[in-house]
């Protein structure tokens, strides 16, 4: 938050604003919700798409180590006894004899119901997967499962990705997608949700290199959240107790982010070893080794995933970029996002709904529009326009007035200071262009001048 911040940000506060502008909704609201499961809205949903494009575009389009996959959210059910998921993933679940909720037993404080104080049953584990029935039939032969992660994906298409791909190690695969988990306890807005989506890389190395690769992913992801504008005061890398530690991993560490509730992991890092590639060797009997042109030898990779949750990433970017500012009398209140990730990145806003001001402002709304991700907005005043924009997170309002019907000039305000600059229409896109890509407010176009400078500015 800055300096002038006037107030801290709350769970409720940040729903109830992510409802109001169209961030995020609950699901089946007008059925009265479904617990746990959260909607995108018109801005939400851009916010979601540019996070997983900035992550797309970071760990594949721009290295030559890494291709993509998108695989089926239904797979055989093999594929899970050889993960250990059928044996392992699952959660200590106790049920109040009282009001019978049933909680996590390792989320609990003391051994009371968290809702009425009422005594507990003994835990029990609970397998975490949801299961379901492929073809007609529901009988015990057709059971499937919708996926608890997308990694499972990644492996069992090892030997193809590296066939059609002709990549040599160290390489990674990386996908996106949504992933299932029957989880007892729930919470937080959409930290922890049953359905949910990944953004997941598996890292493959030759075994002996995988701390050095564990270290440079480590690293690697925390530069990505801070690229992105997330503060490092909020960031931190914890790594995993040996008690902690999943039943596949040799290592691993968290990327916690400060959320209003505390810290919580936003990203988790592992060094998976060998263990998924032998697991899947075994159970389907297909080879999934890898020949080591210099040796001539076939090895099996040792894995490192970095493995982030697009939602928590959406969440933590709320948070960190949400601000409450002291403006006259009243409270600005506004996102500081990136411009990569803002869900709007210009807003036009004519001055007047007059026909011939109307009309000029629609056309420059035209001109921008397949450039960026742009809005039109002619609906209050001025002041409260801009408000709007600024609880959007919109870096960049274009105001169209009775003076560029005479000048042919327009005036760009910039959210984060409110200082403004008027340019050319005819030189609009290049400079917005520009200044979304970091460029300073005040290096001017030919013919733009400083219209506004807020002091301090």
């Amino acid at each position: 938050m800055s300096e002038h911040s006037t107030g801290k940000l709350t769970m409720e506060k940040l729903v109830s604003l992510c409802q109001r502008r169209g961030f995020i909704f609950p699901s089946s609201d007008i059925y009265g919700g479904l617990s746990s499961c959260w909607d995108y809205g018109p801005m939400g949903v851009e916010l979601k798409r540019n996070i997983k494009e900035a992550w797309w575009r970071a760990v594949v389009q721009e290295r030559d180590d890494m291709v993509g996959l998108d695989t089926s959210i239904l797979m055989h059910p093999r594929v899970w006894d050889a993960s250990g998921h059928l044996s392992q993933f699952s959660d200590p679940l106790v049920e109040c004899k009282n009001c019978h909720l049933r909680w996590r037993a390792d989320d609990l404080q003391d051994e009371k119901c968290p809702s009425c104080g009422g005594e507990l049953t003994e835990p029990h584990l609970f397998n975490l997967m949801f299961k379901t029935f492929m073809g007609p039939v529901e009988e015990e032969a057709n059971v499937v499962y919708l996926r608890p992660e997308t990694a499972q994906g990644i492996f069992v298409n090892f030997q193809n990705a590296v066939n059609t791909s002709r990549k040599r190690l160290p390489f990674g695969i990386a996908q996106i997608g949504k992933a299932f988990r029957n989880e007892i306890t729930t919470g937080n807005f959409i930290f922890r949700s049953r359905e949910f989506e990944q953004m997941e890389i598996e890292y493959f190395v030759k075994p002996g290199t995988d701390e050095e690769w564990f270290d440079y992913w480590l690293e690697e992801r925390l530069n990505w959240y801070y690229r992105l504008g997330i503060k490092k005061e909020n960031l931190r890398p914890r790594e995993h107790s040996e008690e902690e530690l999943a039943h596949y991993a040799r290592k691993c560490y968290d990327i916690d982010y400060n959320f209003p509730m505390g810290w919580s992991e936003l990203e988790g890092l592992a060094n998976r070893g060998d263990f998924d590639l032998k697991q899947h060797m075994t159970y389907s009997g297909k080879s999934l080794t890898y020949l080591d042109e210099e040796t001539k030898e076939h090895i099996i990779p040792y894995i490192i995933e970095p493995s982030a949750g697009v939602d928590r990433s959406v969440l933590a970017v709320l948070c960190d970029a949400y601000d409450e500012e002291p403006d006259k009398d009243e409270i600005r209140v506004l996102f500081h996002f990136h411009p990569d990730l803002a869900p709007v990145k210009v807003a036009v806003l004519p001055l007047s709904r007059k026909e011939n001001l109307a009309a000029m402002a629609k056309d420059v709304y035209a001109d921008l529009r397949p450039g960026f991700m742009t809005q039109y907005d002619d609906t209050q005043s001025i002041g409260r326009r801009y408000r709007r924009q600024d609880e959007l997170g919109t870096p960049f309002c274009v105001t169209v007035d009775f003076q560029s019907l005479e000048d042919n000039q327009a005036t760009i305000r910039e959210r984060d200071t409110m200082n403004q600059i008027r340019v050319p229409i005819s030189a609009l896109r290049d400079t917005l262009q520009a200044k979304l890509a970091g460029e300073d407010l005040f290096v001017l176009p030919p013919g733009g001048q400083i219209w506004k400078q807020e002091s301090g500015g």
